[in-house]
């Protein structure tokens, strides 16, 4: 199950923690304390040093809350180390400079800011993941070079223990590339094949808002309408009468989030939707619906107990039926994850400062839900595409709704359970998932006919490292 959507949850990890520079050469940087300090932090950090790193921290920054380097060692791992792209603004006491993730194509915007007096220790660090400039954009493919790119780059990450999982990649319906790589079960030896099942977290966030939308189209469901008017014993009166189904489908609707000691303490005794309404139900709003964008999977949830209360049925049922079959899903679902499953690979996390894989069992929820938490397969995703834009699933005036952008949601827009982006003049929509041992995302290409499934039973972002390298070198058209 996602705690956040992949993309965003890069951007926030990297606003709080995320430390990254290379060395770079004292021409490319003006000659300030500032500046300076940049150079220094960048050198420390992509040295991957731990003693390195350590007196970096106890020289120039000894105010850092958190003194360890463990986490600036584990971002190095992950993330490669960072170049300098440019610096964009330099003064005195601050510096802000554009840097590339040399593991991926993402870009990141560092701040720094010292004290004005000798030795001009660092004050401040930040570091958000940013689109990336137009004038550092990667360039794009043809699709025979692409195919050619593709297991080159995926195969580098497997052999780095960067990826294990399955990868799908269709024009207008039609396979060009597939492969499967890594251990579905490292214990016993099982590899991943192509219809191994792996769970998607919030990728499920698409099945229940085309769900909502069939209810939408039928009549029977009004996205303006207040959730109280179908959840009418709802606890708390202000969320009930306030929040309507669009803030629910946005995530502007101020209702939380469902992550938390709570959960923790009660993981496996959350085994419907209704469990979850009954521990968070007299919660209150955390800020006005429809004044901000905050991700929240309890807001799906209670989208799922929606479902249950229009349609008469049960959530899995009803997406069973009017998502599933439609489009020819017969290896997704969300079954209790005490029910075998026998092609669904075992999902491997690594606990903050270990190396070490271990199954994520402990971290499962009881069932997947509406939130999140299922399991699918790349080749069901691309019948879910392929379903969804020839209007299978709903008709072409809901399908524009579903997947047209509606609210700013960290570099991209937040639709209905979809995010609608622009990168470089080249839309995508689709959603990602992660968790503990989990990661998926699907890249819908309306413009080009291109689909990009990936799915990982690693650690995020294992997938979204795959469909992003595929993804930013698509041919446009």
């Amino acid at each position: 199950m996602i705690r956040l959507s992949l993309r965003l949850f890069v951007a926030v990890a990297s606003a709080a923690v995320l430390v990254g520079g290379v060395p770079v050469a004292q021409s490319q940087v003006p000659d300030t304390p500032a500046a300076r300090q940049l150079t220094r932090w960048l050198e420390s950090f992509n040295a991957n040093d731990r003693a390195v790193r350590e007196q970096f921290i106890r020289e120039h920054f000894p105010s850092r809350p958190n003194q360890n380097a463990d986490q600036d060692l584990a971002f190095r791992a992950q993330t490669g180390g960072f170049d300098l792209l440019k610096v964009e603004e330099a003064t005195a006491t601050r510096v802000s400079a554009l840097l590339s993730e040399r593991g991926s194509d993402t870009a990141a915007r560092m701040t720094i800011e010292v004290e004005p007096a000798e030795p001009h220790r660092i004050l401040r660090v930040g570091l958000q993941a940013v689109p990336r400039p137009p004038e550092f954009a990667v360039a794009r493919l043809t699709e025979a070079q692409l195919v050619a790119a593709m297991p080159r780059e995926i195969e580098k990450r497997v052999a780095a223990d960067q990826f294990a999982g399955t990868v799908l990649v269709a024009r207008n319906g039609k396979t060009i590339f597939s492969g499967a790589y890594g251990p579905a079960d490292r214990e016993r030896g099982v590899p991943n094949r192509i219809d191994t099942q792996f769970r998607n977290g919030s990728m499920n966030k698409m099945f229940t808002a085309v769900a909502t939308l069939t209810l939408v189209q039928a009549g029977k469901l009004a996205l303006e309408d207040p959730i109280g008017k179908y959840l009418t014993d709802y606890p708390n009166k202000a969320v009930a009468s306030k929040v309507t189904i669009h803030h629910l489908l946005t995530h502007t609707g101020g209702t939380g989030d469902i992550f938390g000691p709570q959960f923790t303490a009660r993981r496996l005794e959350l085994r419907a939707h209704q469990d979850y309404l009954n521990l968070y139900g007299t919660r209150d709003l955390a800020f006005e619906p429809g004044s901000r964008w905050v991700y929240s999977n309890y807001g799906f949830v209670l989208l799922g107990a929606v479902v249950e209360k229009v349609s008469g049925q049960s959530y899995y049922d009803y997406v069973r039926d009017h998502v599933y079959k439609p489009a020819g899903m017969t290896s997704t679902a969300s079954e209790p994850e005490e029910q075998a499953v026998a092609n669904r690979s075992i999902g491997y996390m690594r606990r903050p400062g270990s190396t070490a894989w271990q199954p994520n069992t402990d971290t499962l929820p009881y069932r997947g839900m509406a939130a999140g938490g299922g399991y699918t397969t790349v080749e069901d995703l691309l019948r879910f595409a392929t379903a969804l834009t020839n209007h299978k699933l709903l008709d072409a005036r809901h399908t524009d709704l579903l997947i047209t952008g509606k609210v700013d949601a960290g570099g991209a827009r937040y639709a209905y359970g979809f995010m609608d982006r622009v990168a470089a003049g080249v839309r995508s929509v689709g959603h990602g998932g992660g968790a503990p041992g989990m990661n998926g995302d699907l890249l819908i290409y309306p413009d080009s006919g291109y689909v990009v499934a990936a799915l990982a039973n690693m650690d995020p972002p294992a997938a979204q490292r795959i469909s992003d390298f595929i993804g930013n070198r698509l041919p446009a058209r």
